[in-house]
């Protein structure tokens, strides 16, 4: 068997802007539509975000490819430099902007609490007092807990990302207050099913709906005695990065995803069953099957989440026959590796493939 790892001759630029990166392990992506969502306060006030996307080290063309996909590590370098443009960490998507430092005293505000609950508690009252377009409110039963956020006036501008936006900078937070992944049962969104919806089930949870009068956040309400386990020196190593970073945090870094990826990574071209995976990590199924979905996720969504990245990062870094890069990532035969790229991109590999080898040509040296 061929070694997965030895991608092979011919090899074009390196500066791709799908995979942006040197050495073998693919890095996380998302959906161009994140970034559209980012910009779109800026690109609405009439300014050219092209060179903000270059200091991030994207290619402004990806913004005309509605099946591109960026290192979401490149995403937080956009997210922050962005802020810094516009000195709005609300990205200039609400009727008052939230002055560059926001953020922070936002965590400073919540970092004494003695309970997620009341840290909770804090932040809503922080945010009526940054954030008047939308209202964040706390509700639930002795069983569950509801996070509900909701448009106190419309959002002309960048409304589905508003709200992508909020939770995500929520969720991150209080996941890293208490020191543990804070898992999500299911969210409502408030809009029609985005194009871009596959990425919600590794961003917030699998069990996600759309369509709904509000958004709403449920989680288990015994989470909310969950002690606050951070200090200012924490807070210090923290903010660093910060607001951008929680774009990572607790996504790809999760224990059991991060370790199921790596054994499904060293079987390739082999496909594990879950129970081999199982094995593997000495654990029961059913044992992996509860961790994987206390983290938000599930074996099949990891596997294919890997599969892509590395499909993507082979198709932008090799002149690799697509059969054989099917081959490499275990798939039966180059139709199953076509029809699941399909499903992942929206388009057949050697289409991507040449659209990401067109953006490189045109790409700044």
């Amino acid at each position: 068997m061929n070694d997965p790892e030895k991608t092979a001759n011919g090899e074009l630029p390196t500066r791709m802007p799908h995979t942006g990166g040197h050495g073998p392990a693919p890095r996380a992506t998302v959906a161009i539509a994140f970034v559209h969502g980012m910009l779109a306060g800026l690109r609405h006030a009439g300014r050219d975000p092209a060179a903000l996307l270059r200091r991030a080290q994207l290619a402004p063309e990806l913004l005309g490819e509605a099946t591109a996909r960026v290192p979401v590590d490149r995403y937080a370098d956009l997210y922050n430099l962005t802020n810094q443009e516009l000195d709005d960490e609300g990205f200039a998507l609400f009727s008052v902007p939230m002055r560059i430092g926001t953020f922070e005293f936002l965590c400073r505000s919540v970092i004494t609490a003695p309970t997620l609950a009341e840290a909770i508690a804090r932040s809503i009252r922080f945010l009526r007092l940054v954030l008047p377009d939308l209202k964040v409110s706390l509700s639930g039963d002795a069983e569950q807990a509801r996070l509900i956020i909701e448009e106190m006036r419309p959002l002309s501008v960048g409304r589905i990302f508003a709200f992508e936006w909020l939770l995500r900078l929520l969720h991150g937070l209080f996941s890293w207050l208490v020191g543990r992944v804070l898992v999500l049962d299911s969210v409502s969104f408030p809009y029609p099913r985005p194009a871009h919806a596959d990425d919600y089930a590794l961003i917030y949870t699998a069990q996600s709906t759309f369509d709904t009068p509000t958004l709403a956040a449920s989680f288990a309400a015994n989470l909310l005695d969950l002690p606050i386990r951070r200090d200012e020196a924490a807070l210090q190593a923290f903010l660093d990065g910060a607001p951008g970073k929680l774009t990572t945090l607790y996504r790809r870094d999760r224990e059991m995803v991060l370790r199921v990826r790596n054994v499904l990574r060293e079987s390739l071209p082999g496909a594990p069953s879950q129970a081999a995976v199982a094995r593997a990590l000495h654990l029961s199924p059913r044992t992996l099957h509860r961790r994987l979905e206390d983290e938000g996720s599930c074996f099949q969504a990891v596997k294919d989440a890997l599969r892509r990245d590395l499909a993507i990062s082979r198709l932008a870094k090799s002149t690799l026959p697509i059969a054989r890069i099917a081959g490499e990532l275990g798939f039966a035969d180059t139709a199953a590796f076509y029809r699941a790229f399909r499903r992942w991109t929206g388009m057949g590999p050697a289409g991507y493939r040449r659209k990401l080898q067109s953006l490189a040509q045109r790409q700044p040296t």
